[in-house]
């Protein structure tokens, strides 16, 4: 079987594989998303997403690679969670890598944990990005995450494990 580009664009290719359709990362580019839990409380953000159509509620995150091919997984991290909530991190560490929605896309990302967290700025993100920071106590983020789906808000996946953790505690 050989894979058909059907489309291109700077960081996306639609492929057709036989009857399977899907997308693939161009170049090397890779996710990082941030679980950046502080004093109690985890920082969340909240921004429009031009495919869901509305705002979604979400951990940090950020493509590494997309602006410096040699830039590390955690230095990406770093900078994309002082960007997007006005965090700087005292230290980054690697959990692990995940596909993101593997029937649909070969985009992985590296789950880090951000800790020693120091406040800044405001965050925001880049130009356009528009981003609402949340810093809610850990205690709270399941009935938070509710109040904003019932608000309208889309919920991030990868917000579930959060959840279960704070589940079983």
């Amino acid at each position: 079987m050989t894979a058909k580009t059907v489309w291109s664009g700077r960081f996306l290719e639609a492929r057709v594989d036989e009857s399977w359709e899907y997308v693939v990362r161009t170049g090397s580019i890779t996710a990082a998303v941030i679980l950046a839990v502080d004093d109690g409380h985890v920082l969340l953000v909240e921004q429009y997403r031009v495919p869901l159509g509305r705002n979604c509620i979400e951990l940090p995150a950020g493509l590494v690679g997309d602006e410096d091919e040699s830039e590390s997984v955690e230095s990406s991290a770093a900078r994309e969670l002082e960007e997007e909530t006005g965090y700087r991190a005292g230290s980054v560490e690697v959990l692990g890598e995940f596909a993101s929605s593997p029937g649909m896309t070969s985009e992985t990302f590296h789950l880090v944990r951000a800790t020693g967290l120091q406040k800044t700025g405001d965050g925001g993100g880049v130009d356009g990005e528009n981003i609402t920071v949340h810093r809610v106590p850990l205690g709270e983020v399941a009935a938070f995450i509710a109040s904003r789906r019932a608000d309208g808000c889309a919920a991030d996946a990868k917000l579930l494990p959060l959840l279960g953790l704070l589940q079983a505690v």
